[in-house]
């Protein structure tokens, strides 16, 4: 399945221009507000943390929230003390767009992460003139180049960078291109299977000083818990919301309140 997103998204960057997408960015960052609080340092605060997602499906799970409303879901996750947003964009499999991640970085003061298949720095760019504040980058379809390379530019544009991995050898290059902060996807993209004892066993691998997140299947305040004691200091949560008949009585479950 990962191959087959990835492969998609690279062939329909190819057919783009390269001059007009250029022009795009820099249209939308002219028009772009003032960027929220570091991603970082929101989701690394003491306590546990939680970054809420907003997707409108998934190749694992289809259709969730197709007619979602972006900007009332951003300010309820805001109101319940998210330490920060993730948006997908992706839009044939996960019914994403660019248009969500502006609308959510628009309608709240907390940090919003660009979810996407990074392959092209212009994606990058694309995410910091939208107000994003971090990107996520995924090692298993970036080589050590690009990955360095794409840590330098969202330095560079002053976003965060969120670098996924999901075994040891993954583990070893986002260390080894100084990734500073390291999410734990529990699910394998090309089974799409879930082992959060997989996440556990890498979580506890990571080095103190990075900042570690926990990504995929975290549905209930067990599996957070279980998450934080591996060492993880926030939990990406999309599924389990985006299911939910209640969102602010699923997050409070997901706190222990």
């Amino acid at each position: 399945m990962l191959d087959t997103i990835v492969s998609k998204v690279r062939a329909s960057i190819q057919r783009r221009s390269r001059r007009d997408w250029e022009d795009e960015i820099l249209a939308r960052g002219a028009t772009t507000l003032v960027r929220q609080a570091a991603f970082g340092a929101m989701i690394s605060r003491p306590g546990g943390q939680l970054i809420l997602e907003i997707k409108r499906k998934a190749p694992s799970s289809g259709e969730l929230a197709m007619n979602i409303d972006v900007v009332a879901t951003a300010k309820a996750y805001e109101q319940y003390s998210a330490a920060a947003i993730s948006v997908l964009t992706e839009q044939e499999h996960f019914g994403g767009s660019l248009t969500d991640l502006q609308q959510a970085a628009e309608s709240v003061s907390i940090p919003i992460l660009r979810k996407d298949f990074i392959v092209d720095p212009l994606q990058i760019h694309e995410a910091a003139a939208l107000g994003a504040s971090a990107v996520l980058l995924i090692v298993a379809i970036l080589d050590h180049q690009e990955l360095r390379q794409f840590l330098r530019l969202a330095d560079e544009l002053r976003i965060d960078a969120l670098v996924e991995v999901h075994d040891e050898f993954e583990l070893s290059r986002a260390l080894a291109a100084n990734a500073r902060i390291i999410g734990v996807n529990n699910r394998n993209l090309k089974s799409m299977s879930i082992d959060l004892a997989n996440g556990e066993r890498i979580l506890k691998r990571i080095p103190s000083e990075i900042i570690k997140v926990a990504e995929s299947g975290i549905r209930s305040r067990e599996d957070v818990v279980r998450m934080q004691s591996a060492g993880a200091q926030a939990c990406l949560i999309g599924t389990s919301l985006m299911t939910a008949d209640d969102i602010g009585k699923k997050i409070a479950e997901l706190r222990g309140l």
